[in-house]
């Protein structure tokens, strides 16, 4: 099939003769052995010869058997595996030039010119250094006798291409660092588990978390569990803080609440660079108040374990990048560092980078605060004023009055995270100085009057909790408009927030038209996508998906564990979605999956045919389990029993094959902690704006909205959250089978392909270009709220 002009593909950059290899260095993180995988499958693909470099750059300076050529296998099976199969480690040698002489020699002996190095600034700096010295270390081994001379011209440049592993996050120029998203789901896994048994006994729970020089953790698992009061080395608390914690806790008891959490970084300091501990916090609220307190040192726990969903996509995104950005390189680019911003790879000077990041700990040293948050990033500056919004209520009198009635409401089928966005809805209402009102059962609860008023507390606890409290249904509004507008009568409802999936969409749409013979309908109304499907119309990601994403993941990883030393064996399991593949597509990359049909992507008994074939030769030669995964509408002819029945026939003699349908608990659980702080960052977004719209419609002492830019969907579109009027959504939807006609996750599909040993086109016109840190710091602040 001819492909389109205007896109570029990747064929026609070629890595024969190229050599590259990958080392992991510095501390681990869960997510590095997916972006060493893709790394080599990446460069094998495009025809380089691959290395492993084990031990880091130890390695590197020791040579031997720690520098080997990798093959397509040797990195089968790790993708789900914690840490760094291929060694790391801190080199003292490497810092003198004699080290990497050594190191040098080592790379020249095996043609290796292209590096991808996995770790911190402390590493990345490393390599840079490394890659300004080369020709001048070439020279010297030339004259030492080494290498030849004419080694000098075949090896004259090093490229360099990092990609950040590290757990803290503390990075400035990417939104997320490898590693990251694991370290908070260990954290929010030990942060659920505590509260049961502080709740049991009226307990006080002060948890230390990793990040000596970053608060990130901190601040994320304090938004994403509701903990009452966080400890951070960027933002220490003003003077007296000690008095307002307590005062603070104590009123929390005071509201009836059985538990307080406190969660300190590790690196936690006071306005004067003092060290701020565990033990000081709990003998403090002891002292005080007498309460009953214990401490938890979470300490590498939040190392170990296995990748998440999100970085295991995440690594192999940049896994993928990161070759592609070796393959670009001339002899004078410069060393770049693969980032993502909101939901976008990107390629950023690695010096840059390095440098804002030490900028970061010279503003906190000279005591510049506000600019070290600044510093950090959108992200960070984000999480911290969304953490200051919904943890400290303000006294009643410190409230604006501004008379407006707000109701919030959960739509279509529940998903978690939802219950995270009532929270902040609610309590960012409050704060604007609204009346919030809290419907139950969707529009059905509407039209019959399950109204009443929600208060701050009301809404404690509620973060982690999966579901829908408010109780969810999927009817529409339109049969009951009537019956509706005489209850937003009689409650006096201003504005409308409404969270749910795709039935959220049809229903503003219907409201919207109501507005010709309702008045009551002319009000500022807000929608959030929250779906498991992930098929709401103008918006990347939805809220539940993230944790519907992880189940499956868990699921296939516990599914291919249960083959372990048995035959070959294929699974086919089934997954949610509608017709909606990305579930099925995202999960596939994320579990390692040979195959994933959807129906976006429509297949013929041909394909099934050929990859069929395709993994009956893998698992003659390599693998041992293999797994298909089938989106649950993606063919109505061609069935998941089908697809288990033509695998099973076809395979015989060389793999066995299992089915499994996932079911409802791609629903449940709790939600993770991407769920809960994207739910609760785009709510309190979506918040902000009601106020700013009630506030402009407000006239001859009513409100009045019936412009399109009034009725709004609140989505994530690449780099930035974006208000989208929901009429002009309807163009790019597919209304019969309820998903948008354009899915940004399709161009994820091809890179399963390769990542499978696939031979397919993979369109780089998207591919990350170079940009500078500052520019882009200042650019997307305003408009971008990353996750």
């Amino acid at each position: 099939m001819a492909q389109p002009d205007n896109k570029k593909f990747f064929e026609n950059l070629t890595g024969a003769g190229k050599a590259i290899a990958v080392l992991t260095s510095g501390g681990d993180a869960q997510g590095m052995n997916a972006a060493v995988r893709a790394v080599v499958r990446m460069g094998i693909y495009v025809g380089a010869k691959v290395y492993f470099i084990h031990e880091g750059y130890q390695g590197m300076v020791d040579g031997g058997d720690n520098i080997k050529e990798a093959t397509w296998e040797s990195v089968s099976s790790m993708l789900q595996v914690g840490g760094t199969v291929i060694g790391s480690a801190r080199c003292k040698e490497f810092r003198t030039h004699e080290g990497r002489l050594k190191a040098a020699h080592n790379l020249v002996q095996r043609g290796i010119t292209n590096l991808c190095v996995i770790g911190g600034d402390g590493s990345l700096t490393g390599a840079n250094l490394f890659r300004e010295e080369w020709s001048g270390l070439l020279a010297e081994l030339v004259q030492q006798g080494l290498i030849e001379e004419d080694a000098v011209q075949r090896y004259s440049a090093l490229h360099i291409v990092g990609m950040v592993g590290s757990i803290d996050n503390d990075f400035c120029g990417t939104d997320m660092t490898i590693g990251t998203d694991s370290a908070l789901h260990r954290i929010i896994e030990v942060v659920d588990a505590i509260m049961t048994t502080a709740q049991s006994h009226q307990r006080t729970f002060v948890l230390e978390v990793m990040g000596r020089h970053c608060g990130y953790l901190a601040l994320v698992s304090a938004l994403a569990c509701g903990a009452d009061w966080v400890l951070i080395p960027e933002m220490p608390p003003e003077d007296g803080w000690e008095e307002k914690m307590c005062e603070k806790l104590s009123a929390n008891r005071a509201g009836m609440k059985r538990l307080n959490i406190i969660i300190v970084a590790e690196g936690a300091i006071d306005r004067n660079n003092k060290p701020i501990t565990t033990e000081h916090v709990k003998d403090l609220v002891v002292r005080h108040l007498g309460f009953d307190t214990r401490v938890t040192i979470l300490g590498h726990v939040q190392r170990g374990g296995t990748p998440s969903a999100f970085d295991r996509i995440l690594a192999s995104r940049m896994g993928v990048e990161a070759v592609l950005a070796l393959l670009e390189t001339t002899a004078n680019t410069a060393a770049c560092v693969v980032s993502l911003c909101g939901n976008q790879a990107v390629r950023l000077p690695l010096m840059e980078c390095v440098q804002m990041t030490q900028e970061v700990q010279k503003a906190m040293d000279e005591k510049k605060f506000e600019e070290a948050v600044r510093l950090r990033g959108r992200s960070f500056e984000n999480n911290l004023r969304t953490y200051k919004l919904l943890a400290h209520r303000k006294p009643e009198s410190e409230l604006p009055q501004s008379n407006f009635n707000v109701a919030v409401l959960n739509v279509g089928a529940p998903a978690a995270g939802m219950n995270a966005a009532v929270r902040s809805a609610v309590r960012v209402g409050i704060s604007e100085g609204h009346k919030m009102f809290a419907i139950n059962d969707g529009f059905e609860g509407f039209y019959k009057g399950q109204i009443r008023e929600i208060k701050w507390g009301d809404v404690g606890g509620w973060t982690g909790q999966g579901g829908s409290l408010l109780g969810t249904k999927r009817t529409l509004p339109a049969k009951h408009v009537d019956k509706i507008a005489e209850q937003m009568r009689k409650y006096n409802i201003n504005a409308l927030l409404v969270i749910g999936g795709f039935e959220a969409v049809e229903c503003l749409l219907q409201l919207y038209d109501a507005r010709a013979t309702c008045e009551e309908f002319c009000i500022p109304m807000c929608m959030l996508p929250a779906t498991i499907s992930n098929n709401v119309p103008g918006t990347d990601l939805s809220i539940g998906a993230d944790t519907a994403l992880n189940a499956i993941v868990e699921t296939c990883d516990r599914i291919k564990q249960s083959a372990s030393g048995t035959k070959r064996r294929v699974f086919i399991i089934e997954t949610m979605g509608g017709y909606c593949g990305y579930l099925a597509s995202v999960g596939g990359l994320a579990a390692g999956a040979d195959a994933a049909y959807i129906y976006e992507e429509p297949f013929d008994i041909r394909d099934l045919q050929s990859n069929v074939e395709h993994l009956t030769e893998k698992m003659k030669t390599s693998i041992q389990r293999g797994l298909v995964l089938r989106n649950e509408n993606s063919n109505e002819n061609y069935t998941t029993d089908f697809i288990y029945q033509l695998y099973s026939e076809e395979g015989r003699g060389v793999f066995d094959c299992r089915k499994n349908v996932l079911g409802h608990m791609q629903q449940g659980g709790a939600p993770s902690p991407f769920d809960r702080n994207f739910g609760t960052k785009i709510s309190a977004k979506a918040m902000q704006w009601i106020s700013k719209k009630l506030k402009e419609s407000y006239r001859q002492g009513r409100v009045f909205a019936n412009t399109e830019d009034s009725a709004c969907l609140l989505g994530m579109r690449r780099r930035a959250l974006v208000f989208q009027p929901v009429v002009q959504l309807k163009e790019e939807t597919d209304f019969v089978h309820r998903i948008p006609k354009e899915q940004w996750w399709l161009k994820l599909r091809p890179l399963m392909k390769i990542l499978a040993k696939y031979k397919t086109s993979y369109d780089v016109s998207d591919s990350g270009q170079l940009e500078h840190v500052v520019c882009n710091r200042t650019k997307e602040s305003d408009t971008s709220s990353a996750i």
